[in-house]
């Protein structure tokens, strides 16, 4: 496993890391999720991101139960904040931040979060409030570093514009072979401001690992199935997407490795990109995942998978 450092901070975090979205305590029983984390470690994987709104505290309880006992220097933890965790609680107001930090801690079983993310922007909020209260949760001891999740870049640069508060050294984006568009601006902005990318759907909700095929109904297990991801997953699930991506295989095969691996590794090749996400719901696939780590692949390749994934967006809807 390959490690890089998350932005301007001081943290080395693993190229892949683990996320517990839609598994951890919502769809994945404690012994599987536990065995996941174990073998993350093994792999040589030290970042685990997850949020207080997955499963509305559970993913960050069985978290916290499954890693009760480790180092705390042993890994990279980080959390979220903004989603709905009740009828009332919800946003990144002072009074949220200050009382999500603390359920989030608690489930957590830790005092200090190494990375606290905001998961989205709060319109309601004004900034100045949501980066001070922020930067308090920083000086009380309870987080380390701050990030942020899907802001615009008009959004990140009034932020890196304040003065008087802690800044972000962390954007978590989706990003991935099929989805590019934080190379527009997002990473860019990032780049030069000391923020590092931590990459959700690096394999577009399991479509870049190659197993939906075209004209074939998903399997029962897949997350393209589930009431929860199906239609998220919809845009990805078009025919000539599909299509695209089993020609991709082949290119992957001449890399010497499996299309997982080739997406993961593709994600890999910014500079910017300090970690892409991961999740799974068995220890086999952490080993598939953790394999890209570190994979020295011909630009050629990634050039020509590139070139079939826009013949695909260039083509009419």
């Amino acid at each position: 496993m390959k490690y890089r450092q998350l932005g301007a901070s001081d943290l080395q975090v693993s190229e892949i890391s683990l996320g517990s979205w839609l598994t951890y305590g919502v769809g994945v029983e404690m012994d599987k999720a536990r065995a996941c984390v174990n073998r993350s470690f093994d792999l040589g994987i030290n970042f685990i991101d997850t949020a207080n709104v997955y499963g509305r505290g559970a993913a960050e309880s069985v978290l916290g139960e499954v890693l009760a006992g480790r180092p705390r220097d042993s890994y990279v933890l980080a959390t979220k904040v903004f989603g709905q965790m009740s009828d009332t609680d919800q946003g990144l107001s002072a009074a949220q931040i200050a009382k999500q930090i603390d359920g989030s801690l608690q489930r957590l079983r830790v005092d200090c979060v190494d990375l606290y993310q905001c998961h989205r922007y709060d319109t309601n909020t004004p900034l100045e409030e949501t980066m001070e209260a922020l930067t308090k949760v920083v000086k009380q001891g309870k987080a380390r570093w701050l990030g942020f999740s899907e802001w615009s870049p008009a959004q990140i640069e009034a932020a890196i514009a304040m003065t008087g508060v802690e800044h972000f050294v962390s954007s978590q984006p989706q990003y991935s072979l099929l989805y590019r568009r934080p190379e527009q601006k997002v990473i860019p902005i990032s780049a030069a401001n000391g923020i590092s990318q931590i990459v959700w759907s690096p394999l577009a909700q399991g479509v870049l690992t190659g197993k939906y095929l075209p004209g074939q109904p998903a399997g029962p297990e897949t997350r393209a199935m589930s009431d929860s991801m199906g239609q998220a997953m919809r845009n990805w699930l078009r025919p000539e997407i599909l299509e695209a991506v089993q020609k991709l295989k082949p290119i992957a095969a001449e890399a010497g490795c499996t299309l997982t691996q080739f997406s993961l590794a593709w994600v890999l090749r910014e500079p910017n990109i300090a970690s892409a996400i991961v999740g799974a719901s068995r220890p086999e696939q952490l080993d598939e995942n953790a394999a890209a780590s570190g994979l020295s692949i011909d630009p050629a390749l990634f050039a020509k998978a590139e070139a079939i994934v826009e013949q695909v967006e260039r083509a009419p809807a």
